[in-house]
């Protein structure tokens, strides 16, 4: 109780301090601040203050703000003579009757309609007017009373607001009467034997006059909304954008110049060579190229360069066809449409794929637009914007000359990636628009989140942090309990909303490691290695000096001793202590990275390592991308590698796996190769014990036993026995032992306790499983 008073007082310093700040300056600077104050007091009065408060500072900054009049909702709920609060309450309060007289819509009404139809028609009617009057008086004592707190408050403006709203309502509700008597008689005269045209011409005077009544009614609106409404052109929308400032720049000097050119044509100048309006818009997911293209469909529409502000927007689905003559015609199909405005096609370069086949008519599609493009029947009469990422973009222009003209230079605008800082304005924005706040801690949050996301090229950027913020809502209202309680519950996106559910019965990769039969010396020596990779971590976050971290490893061994499996529990254990984003293991070999063409071999690589990016790289017999044979690409594959690994640093992890001997003769055939490679992990072949042990583990995995004779069969041969594989080799002879138990028991009449013969590898499964593998003896 004392603690609550003390937190009371200290409220109620501050918010002195507050509301003369809001006097001062029109809002609170400080608004997290505010809103934490908020959520710890309970002192209704304080509270209905402090909310007051709140919601003028973000009024102040954002006009006609519905969160801020839910807030003046809940100041007046909590203390009623909150003077402040509704003063500037009633003033957006009264937008709320713009509705009223909606109801007062009736069906048309007609002389020459049977007697059926018009008894249906006139019950509508007197149902309406009943529905309407029964609420009206509620809306004029409403309307009366807010009417009477402005007067009481000096606003004088309001007040005359309120006061013609009044007079309407009340004639509405006057003619609303005179049209129920009227729409009564007229029913009961439909019933009679004779039926005059009186009640019919009744009728319609009486609506003739509500609907003026309306008219006037809606212009009170309208005149306020005409006020408020936002002139901003397409330029000033684009302005009002976050971040991209050199696209900015670049639009805005294309708009003075297409200006300038229209103002030189009033002038009667002419002009030989118009500027080209076709764009080539290049940049990641979620960089607003559809944005822009849209604002430029309005600038060339607002400077009457063309006809209409619409945006046809296609892609490859939409154009290419599957037989002869199809794709011509959905060309042009989609051209008529954009006729007069712009076309835009998103991922443009998905119309020539690499490798296209002759059943592929991605370059018909090309060449049938640049044939609209410049023909005298659609010439210059609809601009093309192309989209997609910046080098696919390239190589598709530059394969197609015909195309590439039509879009000059300068007339390429690229759009760069949001960095975390704009990234978070956005947030604000997003959460903003849906009646939600930020707090500091949910920003930290979601600067973490985009940092786990920013891998490679396919980060969503603005896509990314909408689906961020959205996901947080989804979460805040699945999980909250419905309550009255605290306004700001239904306001406030915190660190809680947007953190990751993590399933806690996942097993840890440090558990997966430990679990690994063997291998005793490689797992010290990677627990070894991820002990100083976190501690660098730690020393990273306190701004201590931190010695450079080298994960880049060299696996060596036979086939089956574990390599790959290690490798995977590799990439866990880095994401884990937060050095890799995603954690993935991506196995590769030389198939993956060498082509057959020159030129192909290093996009191939590069296409590889994107898909590595945020994880672990394995290449598998690394030693075979050297070859002695003359004109093989697979140098280029490893300079490639070693450019790429530069160019990533800690964003990708390689693992070059094999023999030892032959390892050593590709980190030697470049010198870059070998100095990136400092970690060599050695993986001794499996011993006799190990080998059987690990037999054991598989087949208990899937419920089944080896009986005494049939272990003491395996450990002999094991022991007396060379056999090629390891690991493989060990999981191989217990899948054919657990097939010649399926055999053997299936083959032989039904008993009653197969169920527990089912489970137990009897000594002639292991030998028939035996007999199908080359046996070596010791030694020879």
């Amino acid at each position: 109780m004392i603690k609550q008073q003390t937190n009371t007082l200290n409220n109620n310093e501050k918010l002195l301090h507050w509301e003369n700040e809001l006097n001062q300056q029109g809002f609170i600077s400080n608004e997290n601040e505010l809103l934490t104050a908020i959520r710890s007091e309970s002192n209704p009065v304080l509270l209905s203050r402090m909310l007051t408060v709140a919601a003028l500072s973000r009024l102040e900054r954002k006009n006609q703000d519905s969160l801020a009049s839910a807030w003046l909702h809940k100041a007046l709920e909590l203390h009623p003579e909150n003077t402040k609060a509704k003063s500037y309450f009633i003033q957006y309060d009264w937008k709320k009757k713009k509705d009223i007289l909606d109801v007062l819509t009736f069906p048309a009404i007609r002389e020459t309609d049977n007697r059926t139809a018009k008894k249906k028609v006139a019950e509508q009617y007197i149902q309406i007017c009943q529905s309407f009057l029964a609420e009206a008086d509620n809306q004029v004592e409403d309307i009366t009373e807010k009417m009477n707190l402005a007067d009481t408050l000096g606003n004088t403006t309001l007040l005359l607001q309120y006061k013609e709203l009044i007079e309407l309502l009340s004639t509405a509700i006057e003619i609303s009467g005179n049209l129920l008597k009227a729409a009564e008689e007229y029913e009961e005269s439909i019933k009679g034997v004779f039926h005059t045209a009186t009640y019919f011409d009744d009728l319609k005077l009486h609506l003739s006059s509500l609907e003026d009544i309306k008219k006037d009614w809606h212009k009170v609106f309208l005149m306020e909304e005409d006020e408020n409404q936002d002139t901003a052109n397409a330029l000033d929308e684009l302005n009002e954008m976050i971040g991209m400032d050199v696209v900015k720049k670049r639009v805005n000097d294309f708009y003075q110049f297409l200006k300038y050119q229209k103002d030189r044509k009033k002038l009667g100048f002419q002009t030989k060579d118009e500027l080209s309006l076709n764009m080539v818009l290049t940049g990641n997911p979620g960089t607003g190229k559809t944005t822009i293209a849209r604002l430029l469909a309005k600038i060339y529409h607002e400077l009457e360069v063309l006809p209409r502000p619409e945006v046809i927007e296609t892609d490859r689905s939409q154009l290419v066809g599957a037989f002869v003559g199809q794709t011509e015609e959905n060309v042009r199909a989609v051209v008529e449409k954009a006729i007069g405005g712009v076309l835009f096609i998103d991922e443009a370069y998905s119309l020539k794929r690499e490798g296209q086949s002759g059943n592929d008519y991605g370059q018909t599609a090309v060449d049938t637009l640049v044939s609209l493009m410049t023909g005298k029947e659609y010439g210059g009469k609809f601009a093309v914007i192309l989209a997609g990422y910046p080098d696919e973009m390239r190589i598709f222009l530059d394969a197609n000359p015909g195309l590439r003209s039509r879009f000059p230079q300068s007339n390429l605008i690229h759009l760069p990636n949001y960095s975390n800082e704009e990234l978070l304005l956005i947030a604000d924005k997003i959460a903003s628009e849906n009646d939600y706040i930020l707090t500091e801690e949910a920003k930290i949050e979601i600067n973490h989140r985009l940092e786990q996301e920013r891998v490679d090229d396919t980060f969503g950027n603005a896509r990314s942090v909408r689906n961020i913020v959205l996901d947080a809502i989804f979460k805040k209202g699945s999980d909250h309990p419905i309550s009255n309680e605290d306004i700001l519950t239904y306001t406030l996106l915190d660190k809680k909303d947007f953190g990751v559910e993590k399933d806690e019965h996942r097993e840890s990769p440090f558990e997966k490691l430990e679990r690994l039969i063997g291998l005793t010396e490689l797992k010290g020596e990677l627990e070894t290695l991820v002990s100083f990779v976190k501690m660098q971590q730690f020393r990273k976050e306190k701004k201590l000096p931190t010695v450079p971290i080298q994960l880049h490893s060299v696996f060596t061994g036979n086939p089956g001793t574990g390599k790959t499996t290690v490798a995977k529990i590799y990439a866990e254990l880095l994401k884990e202590c937060g050095m890799l984003k995603r954690g993935h293991l991506i196995v590769a070999s030389r198939a993956d990275f060498v082509a057959g063409y020159v030129g192909q071999t290093a996009g191939k690589t590069k296409k590889k390592i994107r898909e590595a990016l945020g994880g672990v790289l394995f290449i598998d017999e690394a030693y075979s991308l050297l070859s002695q044979t003359a004109g093989d690409f697979g140098k280029e594959v490893v300079d490639t590698l070693v450019d790429e690994m530069t160019k990533h640093n800690e964003n990708l992890v390689v693992v070059l796996a094999g023999y030892p001997k032959e390892m050593d003769q590709l980190l030697e055939s470049n010198p870059g190769l070998r100095s990136r490679f400092k970690k060599f992990f050695l993986f001794p072949d499996y011993s006799a014990e190990e080998l059987l042990a690990i037999i054991e583990t598989y087949v208990e995995s899937f419920q089944y036993q080896l009986t005494e004779g049939a272990r003491t069969l395996l450990k002999q041969s094991i022991e007396n026995h060379t056999f090629e594989g390891n690991g493989r080799f060990a999981t191989n002879l217990a899948d054919e032992m657990i097939q010649a138990q399926a055999m053997r028991l299936m083959g032989a009449p039904q008993e009653e306790d197969l169920l527990e013969k089912a489970i137990h590898i009897e000594r002639e499964d292991v030998e028939k499983a035996l007999n199908k593998f080359p046996l070596n003896r010791e030694g020879e």
